[in-house]
């Protein structure tokens, strides 16, 4: 199969809908950024990797992060872990108190904002510490990117930070029923952090591979986590990975997937290859309008879905 010219062509298609869609501009640092750029890769299990656009260009990778922290809790504590964080849709934006105060304090699933909070919660315990549990997040993709140069924008952290009202509400909410164990304030700072990793689509792409092949890197023969366990992992992404439009992701693209708010998406072909987009204008659910098309013509082009 071109894969080469398959992205040639996606990246032809979707120019009309360039103007559609707006940055998330909650966050300032990320309201900045230039709405017309569009990159998009994918990485083989030999290595290979095709791209079209500005897929060497960095940004700041937001809720993808939280694919990372869950494969690192998930890792250490296993099914201890869902006495915390649910597996379940929210069915509401990714930042919903309602939900929480209705359901004691357990959030639905890992990648809402409330439940990636306790998953680096849960990380911070494990490694006795902030900066120990950053180093170990960043470490961990770090390697599996295999990339040393991926770093933190502490720019767009601090940004964050600074416009942390909500989820230091859903922190200290989750504190009063007794599911948050370390500092609400530490805890938010090192959210922010790992969200605000920088990486571009060719290392992202690379970053799923084990994902892909049952929880072992291809490339490098790493077993990083078990067959089961990535299993879990990719039925989370497929059902709740998108926030309140995981159903239509999972109708239109159909894979498992990750987005974020900084406008990159994440995917993964089971036996076949690591995806990820770029495209900062967001549609109304949070999750990038062009990444999300371009992801639906790939699967419709190379008939290459989990369905």
């Amino acid at each position: 199969m071109d894969y080469q010219q398959i992205l040639n062509d996606i990246e032809i298609e979707i120019q009309p809908l360039f103007g559609k869609g707006a940055v998330a501009d909650y966050i300032p640092a990320l309201a900045a950024v230039d709405p017309h750029v569009f990159a998009m890769s994918v990485t083989l299990f030999d290595g290979r990797c095709y791209s079209v656009g500005a897929s060497e260009k960095r940004f700041s990778i937001q809720s993808i992060s939280k694919v990372f922290t869950f494969t690192l809790a998930l890792k250490y504590l296993g099914a201890e872990l869902y006495k915390r964080v649910g597996r379940e849709p929210s069915g509401n934006p990714f930042n919903s108190l309602v939900q929480l105060e209705y359901e004691q304090g357990i959030p639905r699933n890992p990648f809402i904002n409330a439940g990636a909070i306790v998953i680096t919660d849960t990380l911070m315990s494990h490694y006795k510490g902030d900066e120990k549990a950053l180093g170990a997040i960043l470490d961990f993709i770090r390697s599996i990117a295999d990339d040393e140069s991926i770093v933190i924008d502490d720019v767009v952290a601090t940004s964050e930070m600074d416009h942390a009202f909500r989820n230091l509400a859903l922190t200290n909410l989750m504190k009063s029923f007794g599911n948050i164990d370390n500092d609400a304030i530490r805890l938010v700072e090192t959210y922010f952090n790992h969200c605000a990793l920088e990486m571009n689509t060719q290392m992202l792409s690379r970053s799923m591979l084990y994902l892909a092949n049952h929880g072992v890197d291809p490339i490098t023969k790493k077993a990083y986590i078990t067959k089961s366990q990535a299993k879990r992992i990719n039925a989370v992404m497929l059902t709740c990975g998108h926030y309140d439009a995981s159903g239509d992701f999972a109708f239109q693209v159909g894979l498992p997937g990750k987005s974020g708010v900084g406008g990159g998406i994440v995917a993964v072909i089971p036996q076949k290859m690591g995806i990820a987009v770029y495209s900062p204008a967001l549609n109304a659910q949070g999750n990038s309008l062009i990444g999300t098309k371009a992801l639906e013509l790939f699967t419709t082009k190379t008939g290459l879905s989990i369905f």
